[in-house]
């Protein structure tokens, strides 16, 4: 069982997004002929075929909306891959998504400031708990290393009262 769970983009946002994206375009659907575009709605590469769209997104952004607070300069506008039309978001039980490269772990404050990050060989429980050690990180997103693309986000579990 995992601690930390990867979070794709909401579908009430992928909603938006194919309306109109963070950056106020047009979705413009294309036809992925070589598959391997990686989907921020299902966390899975793409196959071959299916209708995708590159849109603008603002992933801090969102969660400062949902959260009330004001990140200011931090604010990232990116461009990410979706499925054209809905889909059925991740499978159940998938392990951390898109871990077949280095990345950087990105950490967030409570008032959505950077941190700092670190850059990973390997996605694991381990790289989260090490970004969660410091009391002071709320969010941590994961990125490429090579285009800083945001990939998804973690948030600090909750912890139930009980302690569990």
């Amino acid at each position: 069982m995992t601690t930390y769970t990867a979070r794709p983009i909401d579908p009430t946002v992928l909603k938006e997004l194919r309306s109109a994206d963070d950056a106020g375009r047009r979705m413009v659907p294309v036809l992925d002929e070589e598959g391997g575009a990686p989907l921020r709605c299902c966390l899975r590469r793409s196959d071959p075929g299916e209708r995708i769209a590159l849109v603008s997104y603002a992933p801090l952004r969102r969660w400062a909306a949902e959260t009330g607070v004001d990140p200011g300069a931090y604010v990232e506008v990116g461009p990410v891959f979706v499925h054209a039309e809905e889909c059925g978001g991740p499978a159940a039980g998938s392990a951390y998504p898109f871990a077949d490269a280095h990345r950087v772990l990105r950490r967030y404050s409570a008032d959505g400031h950077i941190l700092g990050g670190e850059l990973v060989d390997t996605l694991d429980e381990d790289a989260f708990q090490r970004a969660f050690d410091d009391p002071a990180v709320e969010l941590v997103h994961v990125r490429a290393v090579e285009y800083g693309c945001f990939f998804y986000e973690v948030q600090r579990p909750e912890i139930s009262p009980s302690g569990v």
